[in-house]
């Protein structure tokens, strides 16, 4: 079992990425897929998760209205569209099963994003 994020790098202010997080080994459809970040010497919070039915709870009021969560069952994908992107949100993100126990539920090595121009 494997979980995989990726789609971080270098962006100026008020640009996009979209991050992917990948999963094999096991389907995610059953799961709950949050995504996390954490910012160079500040404790990891949690961003937005999705649920199997589609359920979005975000958990950072900054970024409400600019990053949105989404899956993609067939491809085993959990997404972060991230627009209008600011400095603080340079942290590396990650995503992970939010269920303990659960098959994706560890931290893998997260991929990083930084804002600046």
């Amino acid at each position: 079992v494997q979980l995989q994020a990726s789609g971080g790098g270098l962006v100026q202010p008020g640009g996009s990425l979209r991050l992917s997080c990948v999963g094999s080994g096991f389907t995610m459809d059953p799961y709950s897929i949050g995504w996390f970040r954490q910012a160079p010497g500040k404790e990891r919070e949690g961003v937005s998760c999705i649920s199997s039915r589609n359920i979005i709870t975000e958990f950072t009021d900054s970024v409400k209205g600019r990053f949105t969560i989404s899956r993609e069952n067939a491809k085993n994908t959990v997404y972060l569209q991230m627009n209008s992107l600011k400095p603080e949100d340079t942290a590396v993100y990650y995503c992970k099963s939010i269920v303990p126990g659960t098959p994706y539920d560890y931290w893998g090595q997260g991929t990083l994003v930084t804002v600046s121009s």
